[in-house]
């Protein structure tokens, strides 16, 4: 039976047999444009701000902030359920907030305006 690990999001995922591995270690090796990062490597590394154009760097950052929200930011709260409606919406599996969220919403497009 092949090693597995769990992921923090639950995902079970088969390690490479030793044999596998070492024959992608063989593959990397022959592999003229790809190398290991060494120490020395990282000593000769420039932080991004110093290597790329001011320009370059200022696309960059503005790739890494959030753009226009093509879903609205969810905002935490707290409401109390049943404990057997909680019980059973949680039974639903995985994603049941969300399941909730959207019955709720479906809930509210058939009230009129208050």
């Amino acid at each position: 039976m092949r090693e597995t690990i769990k992921t923090r999001l639950g995902r079970v995922i088969e390690l490479p047999t030793p044999e596998e591995d070492a024959q992608i270690n063989a593959g990397i090796a022959a592999d003229p444009d790809t190398f290991e990062l060494d120490d020395e490597w990282f000593a000769r590394a420039l932080p991004a701000k110093e290597f790329f154009s001011p320009e370059a760097y200022a696309q960059l950052c503005a790739m890494r902030q959030r753009g226009p929200k093509d879903k609205p930011l969810k905002v935490p709260t707290t409401i109390r359920f049943d404990a057997d409606v909680l019980t059973a919406l949680k039974a639903s599996g995985k994603g049941w907030q969300t399941r909730v969220n959207q019955a709720v919403k479906d809930w509210l497009r058939t009230q009129s305006p208050v």
